[in-house]
């Protein structure tokens, strides 16, 4: 009888839970990618997995089923290393664009199939951050969704004036699944420092659905190197993350090149040069207000984000996301911080935190699009939170022009005040230059247009307007 998939066991896997069975797991992946079958596990083994320098490519479905894995972090030979890689099997198309121009929506070009473009400029800087983390900025760069007529879904966010590369990734027709499995790391013991980690299920390829997996983090000791994501997703489109329950991971402490004390960014779910991300009921330990533990999710150059049924501790935009919407979400001590471009919707969520929509001060708090926020509840903290909140004092160069949401839209907002007694005064805007002047090298432009409607505090306390009324001169607010 042929085999219908392939079992690490055959392959030399003990699952005893002591022997190094990695290497019998690339082993099992080989055969399965060459033999076009499916992965499945024995329900009932735990697998460990050493510190060997080896990674393991699915390029076939896979169900982990019930199956434990021990993945033992304290003795790495390379850190970098993937533990699993989901690659595209495709090969890349080279283009040769010249020049774009923002909202572009089409390209004159014309393609195998849909792929999913990447363009750059290695002559302009964006990104320059600001603060204890300041940086030199990254390469300008955009991705976006093209059908094959050159159609471009979503849009192009910048001018490219210049473009020193681009290239087209296929975008596969059928999806790949994996599902079932329950992860838990044996934490780095390293030195606190920028070192990250990434000994993850790293997904490079499109249309693939991950689902019903759980990951723990065990033996967190008084210092360890930070972790760039267990499930990382980079250079793909339409991928979705389903039904999992991850690990928020223990906040260490740095010291910056400017000599500086700095919590350390880690994460259980990154995201990195990615367009039609899902994220659909993933929940996390320990709770999403325990402040001991950093935010779940971070997130770069990524477009049209859905999040549903999500309970996590943070959602984040680093260096700018297209199109987000969070509906019927619970984001906790860490809240919702963004940066980027387009459409952001909260809807029908529970978002806590200092502001309900944060925009990051470090990279100039900029959103050029509108916000939407209907039918939510925001637990706030600090003495003067604001629903909206963002911080930029005209005086620091970005590599681009920045601004709030040119339109906003608050439709049904309970403020549940109660639990703050620290509290003295709530605002709906904040005042985001404590210094503020005409004339300023990097003026930050407010938003155009405010409009709210049923907006209330449950202790019935009055929410102010803003702290600052000449910040908001040109801005229309007005109560539907």
């Amino acid at each position: 009888m042929a085999m219908q998939f392939v079992r690490y066991e055959d392959f030399g896997a003990k699952g005893d839970g002591h022997t190094d069975d990695m290497p019998a797991i690339v082993a099992a992946h080989a055969h399965a990618n060459e033999a076009h079958l499916p992965v499945k596990t024995d329900p009932d083994a735990t697998y460990y997995i050493g510190g060997k320098n080896l990674t393991a490519t699915i390029a076939t479905d896979v169900d982990w089923t019930t199956s434990r894995f021990i993945i033992d972090d304290r003795a790495l030979e390379n850190r970098n290393a993937s533990l699993f890689v989901v690659p595209s099997l495709l090969e890349s198309i080279p283009l040769s664009l010249t020049e774009l121009r923002k909202g572009q929506r089409q390209l004159e070009v014309t393609l195998p199939c849909d792929c999913l473009v990447f363009v750059r400029n290695e002559n302009k800087k964006m990104f320059i951050r600001k603060g204890v983390n300041a940086s030199s900025g990254t390469v300008m760069r955009d991705c976006f969704v093209t059908r094959q007529n050159g159609e471009v879904l979503s849009f192009i966010v910048w001018n490219f004036a210049e473009i020193t590369g681009s290239y087209a990734k296929p975008i596969e027709t059928e999806t790949l699944r994996i599902q079932g499995g329950q992860f838990t790391t044996i934490a780095n013991q390293e030195e606190a420092k920028y070192n990250y980690h990434a000994r993850n299920i790293h997904i490079r390829r499109s249309r693939v659905e991950l689902s019903g997996l759980t990951h723990t983090v065990e033996g967190e000791g008084e210092t360890g190197a930070p972790y760039g994501g267990f499930l990382s997703v980079s250079e793909a489109a339409y991928v979705t993350l389903r039904d999992c329950r991850l690990s928020g991971h223990k906040l260490y402490h740095t010291v910056t090149a400017r000599n500086e004390i700095s919590p350390m960014g880690t994460y259980d779910i990154s995201l990195n040069t990615a367009a039609y991300i899902n994220l659909i009921n993933i929940t996390q330990q320990p709770s999403i207000m325990d402040s001991r533990y950093w935010g779940l999710m971070g997130s770069n150059f990524c477009k049209d984000l859905y999040l549903q049924g999500c309970e996590i501790s943070r959602f984040d935009a680093h260096m700018g996301a297209t199109n987000v919407t969070v509906r019927d979400c619970s984001i906790g001590w860490q809240r919702l911080q963004a940066i980027g471009h387009g459409e952001f919707v909260v809807e029908n969520s529970t978002i806590y935190g200092s502001a309900l929509f944060s925009l990051r001060y470090d990279y100039g708090s900029h959103w050029d699009g509108n916000l939407t926020i209907k039918n939510c509840v925001w637990q706030p903290t600090s003495k003067r939170p604001a629903v909206i909140a963002g911080a930029n004092e005209g005086n620091h160069d970005f590599g681009y022009d920045c601004q709030m949401p040119t339109n906003i839209v608050i439709d049904d907002l309970l403020i549940d005040d109660t639990k703050a007694t620290e509290i003295e005064e709530i605002y709906l805007l904040n005042r985001y230059d404590g210094n503020y002047a005409p004339g300023k090298p990097f003026p930050y432009q407010p938003p155009r247009h405010v409009r709210y409607q049923n907006v209330r505090t449950k202790s019935g306390r009055e929410v102010v307007l803003y702290p600052q009324a000449e910040l908001y001169a040109d801005t229309v607010i007005e109560a539907l």
